[in-house]
């Protein structure tokens, strides 16, 4: 049985950090391409981050390269998303999904197949 599980999400002041955490189970995230997702209220789903299932190379969208960073810690069956120099235009509820088909990374939501429930990140002064 195939879930995803985020935590991590809070309230952070602009320019603080947070680390969400995407706990996979029913499949090892090794062999499939996960990705973050996020949606803030008013607004459409969009992608920001991947790991590919292929060789672990990463995607990450312009809006939040060079701040944001996904890992996956295999033993723990986890794949992490860094977040840092956060902005309030980064407050959205964040998801995790993987694509069980892929072996390179997409920002296309459609294409992926299991969601986690979302976690919330909150930037405010």
């Amino acid at each position: 049985q195939v879930q995803l599980v985020e935590s991590g999400g809070g309230l952070v002041q602009p320019g603080g950090s947070l680390r969400l955490s995407c706990a996979a189970s029913g499949f090892t995230v090794e062999h499939y391409t996960i990705g973050w997702f996020r949606q803030a209220p008013g607004k459409e789903r969009e992608g920001v981050s991947c790991i590919a299932s292929s060789n672990g190379a990463t995607y990450e969208a312009d809006s939040v390269k060079g701040r944001f960073t996904i890992t996956r810690d295999n033993a723990k069956n986890t794949v992490y998303l860094q977040m840092n120099n956060l902005k309030p235009e980064d407050t959205a509820v964040y998801y995790c999904a993987t694509d069980l088909f892929a072996l390179v990374c997409s920002d296309a939501d459609y294409e992926y197949d299991y969601w986690g429930q979302g976690t919330q990140v909150t930037v405010s002064s």
